[in-house]
């Protein structure tokens, strides 16, 4: 219960503070290279993400997608329910190399979460009963890249605790790919050029 309302708290503050800090620039051209949203259709193993963009580099996201969970106890291989808090790392050296950072277009440090519920699961070799659940909580790092016909691919890897519900606790890797098209409008971003 305690975690639902800290949730639901998190949620409505990052939605508040997306509010009152939508007007900060970054570099001082008024441009903010993160998409202030950005929905996500994915086309392997069906799903949907949306991420918010915050501020500078940072963004929330959330997703329902496929994903593989490994640790002590065994694997998991089905659909997760992820939660994100990134910071984007790099948008300032892609534009100064001219590459692409339209889309979210860029690699990121995360803060991550990920649930996985038995009825979701494809494949397991977890010693559990028909109606567990697995958390994930740890760090990801991540890559996403937007192509300019809206294509969009984001891989992360992480490492982190798993609580179970049902199965046993433990320590382990994540892994997380998806392959989908960007749904929403995306703003066209050019380098810019520093005489």
């Amino acid at each position: 219960m305690s975690k639902n309302i800290l949730l639901l708290f998190l949620l409505s503050f990052s939605i508040y503070l997306h509010g009152q800090i939508r007007k900060i620039s970054e570099q001082g051209n008024g441009l903010i290279n993160l998409e202030r949203h950005q929905v996500k259709l994915n086309m392997f193993g069906p799903g949907v993400s949306y991420e918010l963009g915050l501020f500078r580099n940072v963004s929330v996201s959330t997703s329902l997608g496929p994903a593989i969970a490994t640790y002590s106890e065994g694997y998991t291989f089905g659909f997760a329910w992820h939660t994100r808090l990134r910071y984007y790392h790099n948008f300032k050296r892609r534009l100064d190399m001219r590459k692409n950072v339209t889309g979210n277009s860029g690699d990121y440090l995360s803060a991550a979460r990920s649930v996985f519920w038995a009825p979701l699961q494809l494949s397991n070799n977890l010693d559990a009963p028909s109606d567990f659940a697995l958390a994930f909580y740890g760090g990801v790092y991540g890559i996403q890249r937007t192509y300019p016909k809206g294509f969009n691919f984001t891989a992360e890897l992480g490492l982190g605790y798993y609580r179970g519900d049902g199965v046993l606790d433990g320590y382990g890797p994540l892994f997380n790919f998806t392959f989908g098209w960007v749904a929403t409008k995306r703003r066209n971003r050019k380098p810019v050029i520093k005489y």
